[in-house]
């Protein structure tokens, strides 16, 4: 991980960039989270998320830990 941004719920976490390029890599991670009922952005090697306003504390919680769980387990 390279750096973390936000403002106010919308942040972008940049990742290392893979050798084999970002569409491989953001497809498994997709997918990954997809399979936890939390869809993510990938832009290029950011991840970046934008939950709507109206979104509870729980599904905040279920959204970072997915993507801590992501970030763990993928390179």
């Amino acid at each position: 991980m390279i750096d973390i941004r936000t403002i106010g719920l919308v942040a972008g976490i940049e990742l290392q960039p893979w050798p084999t390029g970002p569409a491989r890599a953001h497809s498994r991670r997709s997918w990954r989270a997809y399979n936890k009922n939390v869809l993510i952005r990938t832009t290029g090697d950011t991840i970046a998320m934008s939950p709507p306003f109206i979104i509870e504390k729980q599904q905040i919680d279920q959204l970072f830990d997915t993507v801590r769980d992501i970030l763990k387990t993928l390179p």
